[in-house]
């Protein structure tokens, strides 16, 4: 079973990070040991080094896990400081993979740096092509990056969302192996569809977005910031590669207990 948590944005606020606690906690206090704990970007809300220090604390854990940036982050500093190792190059996309048992998670970076918007650069591309020639047909892939590849009709979300995708869907489509895309940005829970396959997008941590059909009281108004309790996805593969999606809020009120904190 796979966490995914997205959009935690964390900054210099005592918000933020306890908004995270909370869900690094309630993790903490289950009684199984997940597969993966993947959080799909804007890690920190201005990419600084002073928030990736905090953020190294904050997502500390038992279970695996795996990061991937997005507009808010900063890719050097993400490597740096977060990672705790230089890329390669200044300004190379963080991409990473977890060879799990039965299944792999493909972490990408859609990040644009200095941009909204989300693309995977060809480079990025390249590198998921190969861990997919290098995975089995029978084992079930999961590709992950910030930025949803297919609009959520959402006007905000869908006009910074990822662009290009003709190119993803046309890699995920000569690899059967890829059974689900997980994504986060637009801070609310959604499902959809992308190449075929299942586009599960995580809630935001942070804050959730109002959707369209709900009362805004002026254009700028589009999230709920403490009304909402922080939230997050469980997915569940079954033997035939089939993935099951569950989301659970976790109350702020709760964490204190879950935490240990005096």
């Amino acid at each position: 079973m796979i966490a995914h948590l997205s959009d935690i944005h964390v900054d210099s606020s005592p918000r933020s990070a306890e908004r995270t606690e909370a869900v690094m906690a309630y993790l903490e206090s289950l009684d199984i040991d997940l597969d993966a704990v993947v959080v799909t970007g804007d890690i920190a809300d201005h990419g600084l080094a002073s928030e990736y220090a905090r953020v190294r604390e904050l997502l500390r854990t038992r279970h695996p896990l795996l990061v991937c940036p997005g507009n808010h982050d900063d890719r050097d500093t993400f490597h740096d400081v977060l990672l705790g190792r230089p890329a390669d190059r200044p300004g190379a996309p963080v991409n990473q993979v977890l060879r799990g048992d039965g299944f792999v998670l493909a972490l990408g970076d859609s990040s644009i740096p200095g941009k909204d918007e989300g693309y995977l650069e060809d480079e990025t591309l390249a590198w998921l092509e190969g861990v997919l020639d290098e995975t089995p047909e029978e084992v079930p892939v999961l590709i992950g990056f910030h930025h949803p590849p297919s609009m959520l009709q959402m006007p905000f979300v869908d006009g910074i969302r990822q662009f290009g995708e003709d190119r993803l869907a046309e890699l995920a489509g000569r690899h059967p192996g890829v059974v689900a895309f997980l994504c986060g940005h637009a801070h609310t829970a959604a499902a959809t569809t992308f190449a075929g396959r299942p586009l599960l997008v995580a809630p935001g941590v942070v804050s959730t977005s109002k959707l369209p059909w709900e009362p805004y009281s002026h254009p700028k108004d589009h999230v709920y910031r403490d009304e909402m309790a922080p939230s997050l996805a469980f997915h569940l593969l079954d033997e035939t590669g089939r993935i099951t999606t569950h989301f659970r809020s976790v109350p702020l009120q709760g964490l204190q207990g879950l935490s240990g904190r005096s």
